[in-house]
Formats: structure tokens, sequence, C-alpha cells
């Protein structure tokens, strides 16, 4: 309770429906750290406490979506496993790396990194097309998805936000799945990510769990609603998604820089 900056109930109002809500936009086209990573933040958190509790929360709402993927057939199983191996490892590392640094150090990161990942969102005209389905061998996909679990995990480790929409943009554009069994693998690998990473922020104690245990609730709600919503209706709602986090990704680097 020494962590909160408001009381118990207010810091619940502010954080709730902001998972929720990240939950949503994350099992739809990921990126949703972009919301709950900030709302930590903003509940008054120490950067280091928002990173492993937002990762722990996380990860628990996004094992909901990756069943709902997996139990619509949604998920290429074989790629993913390669990918989670190569998750576990890179997540590992990257949080290594982040608890490393001081928290001024992760704010300068922050702004070096999220220019990046807009202009990829935004310039990449391929974010979000439906590609050939696995038209690919599996000596290309497989190797490929585990470079992309270890690459990608060890930003997701490290960062975060944006982690789902570099995975789904790689399964997708790159490796030639469908956009919808990409988002449901993503799904799964990104989970193996959260739980390397939580790993080290549990170890570290910096998890809030006064906090975390009624925002995973939120998140699970969040990520169960968006998954269904995916599989429904496919690259139509997608799509716009991945814009609107795009969007987001340029909201929040501009905010940054007002700020110093």
């Amino acid at each position: 309770m020494s962590f909160l900056t408001y009381s118990y109930p207010v810091t619940l109002l502010i954080l709730c429906p902001l998972v929720f809500l990240a939950g949503l936009v994350d099992s739809i086209a990921g990126g949703g750290g972009l919301v709950s990573l900030p709302a930590y933040v903003f509940a008054g958190l120490p950067i280091h406490i928002c990173y492993g509790t937002n990762k722990f929360v996380n990860g628990c709402g996004t094992f909901c979506a990756s069943i709902n993927y997996f139990r619509s057939g949604c998920v290429y199983l074989k790629a993913a496993a390669f990918g989670i191996v190569g998750a576990l490892l890179g997540s590992a590392a990257g949080a290594r790396l982040a608890l490393v640094l001081s928290p001024k150090a992760l704010q300068i990161c922050l702004l070096v990194i999220l220019p990046v990942v807009a202009a990829i969102m935004i310039f990449n005209k391929d974010v979000g097309k439906a590609a050939k389905t696995n038209d690919l061998p599996e000596k290309i996909v497989l190797p490929g998805t585990f470079a992309a679990g270890l690459t990608v995990g060890c930003y997701d480790g490290f960062f975060g936000p944006g982690t789902g929409m570099f995975l789904t943009l790689i399964l997708s554009s790159i490796l030639h799945f469908e956009l919808v069994k990409a988002s449901g693998t993503t799904k799964l690998i990104n989970f193996a990510s959260n739980v390397g990473s939580t790993i080290m922020y549990l170890f570290a104690g910096k998890i809030l769990f006064i906090v975390a245990f009624p925002c995973i609730i939120c998140s699970i709600a969040g990520n169960f609603l968006g998954s269904k919503l995916a599989i429904k209706n496919g690259a139509k709602i997608i799509r716009p998604i991945i814009a609107v986090v795009a969007v987001m990704l340029i909201v929040r680097v501009v905010s940054d820089f007002v700020k110093l």
C-alpha cells in the first residue's frame, strides 16, 4: 500500500476500466500496453513496479485470449511452439536489461523506441493485410517464428507496448499467416514472453499484488471479449484496431516529448 499515491479505491477506479480496455485492444491487434502501462504510471506507481505489475496482469489476460483462439482453431501450433521457446529466452533477457537501468534511462528508451514503432505501423502498407495462408515451407516458417519470438520477446521483456503488433506484422506479412491465425498464434507467443519477463520481475519484487489481482479480472474480461470479436469479424476489426493503436503510439510519444 505504501506505493500508492491515491487511496486504494481511487487507484482501482483509475486502473480497472483502462486495464479492461487494454485487454480488449491487446487481444485483437496487440498494443494493449499502450493503454495499461500509462495507467499504472498515472496511478502513481514507481516505474519498475508499473512494468512488473503490468506484465503479470497482461500475462493472465493474454492467457484467456489464447484459449479462445486455440479453441477456435486460429493457432498454428507447431510454429507457436517454436515462437514460445524464442519468446521465453528473449523476454527473460529483456527484463533483466530493464531491471538494471534507472527509471530515467527507461523514460529515455521510451522516447527512442516509440517513434520507431509508430513509423513501422504507419508507413508499412502490409500491416493488417490478409496474407496467403502458410504457403512457405516449414523449414522457413518454424525458424522464422523462433527468431520472431526471440527478438520481439526481448523487446517485450524490456519495454512491451506494441509487442503484439510486431508479432502479428511478422507472422502475416513476412511468414504469410492468414491474419486471424497470425493474431491467434501471436497470443500464445506473447503469453510466453509475458511469463518469462514476469518471473524476472517477481524475483525482483516488482509486482504489487494488491493492485494486480483486481486488475487481472478486468484484463481477462477485456481479452475474452476482444478475442471473441476478432475471431468472429476477422480482418474487418483487426485492421482498424491496428490503425488506432498506431495513432496511440504517436499520441504517447508526443505527450512524452511535451513533458520533457
